[in-house]
Formats: C-alpha cells, sequence, structure tokens
C-alpha cells in the first residue's frame, strides 16, 4: 500500500541507502538497540535511558523512501509493531524520518535532518 500511495521517486541507490537507515534510526529510537551508531541524534543520552519498546518484540512491517520536496532532502516512511512497556501489542504504528543528504569529497551521505 505504501508503494501505491507514494510511487517511487528516488533514484534505486538512494532508496537503497535509505531504507536501512530509517529503520536503524528508528529501531535505536524505540528499542533502544544501536543509539551508539547515532551519536548526532542521540548525544548525552545513555543505554540507561528506558526505551519505550522492547527489542524482542519490535518489527518493521514496510519501509520505503521519497524525496521531501527538495533536493537532497528525504523522507523515510516505516510500519512498524511492537510490545511497549505494558505489555501492550500494537501494529500498524506509522513514522516519518527525514534526511538530508550532504555532499563532501568521500561522496554522498545522509543524516537525519531534525530530530524531537
Amino acid at each position: 500500500m505504501l508503494e501505491t500511495a507514494w510511487p517511487a521517486d528516488l533514484s534505486p541507490i538512494d532508496e537503497q541507502q535509505l531504507r536501512p537507515l530509517g529503520t536503524s534510526l528508528l529501531r535505536a529510537d524505540a528499542t533502544g538497540v544501536g543509539r551508539a551508531d547515532w551519536p548526532e541524534v542521540f548525544q548525552g543520552q545513555h543505554q540507561a535511558v528506558a526505551p519505550a519498546f522492547a527489542a524482542a518484540r519490535f518489527r518493521i512491517q514496510a519501509v520505503i523512501a521519497r524525496w521531501d520536496g527538495a533536493a537532497g532532502r528525504a523522507v523515510v516512511h516505516l510500519v512498524w509493531a511492537g510490545v511497549d512497556r505494558g505489555g501492550t501489542f500494537t501494529d500498524g504504528r506509522i513514522t516519518e524520518l527525514q534526511f538530508i543528504r550532504s555532499v563532501t569529497k568521500g561522496g554522498a551521505r545522509w543524516s537525519p535532518k531534525s530530530w524531537h
């Protein structure tokens, strides 16, 4: 349904790069797993911060990446499921994460645009 709602408009290479980035960032935020991989997002936060969702009961159901209205900006749309700390399971949760592309001598890199 995501593909139908938002037809592909990124190059396949950009989408291949953004999908795992969005998945990793959402997993880090929701479960705490992998926060060290995102120091620019989770500055000053330590693993002692209680995650909202159990890592073992978290899964991505669908993910796509699309342009976000301007060159060098993209949004990753994720549909996911998880069990929160209270034990409530929900699926079909929707999260959108925005990324910007910076170009350096080493090539292009996608980074989270803003956070919370």
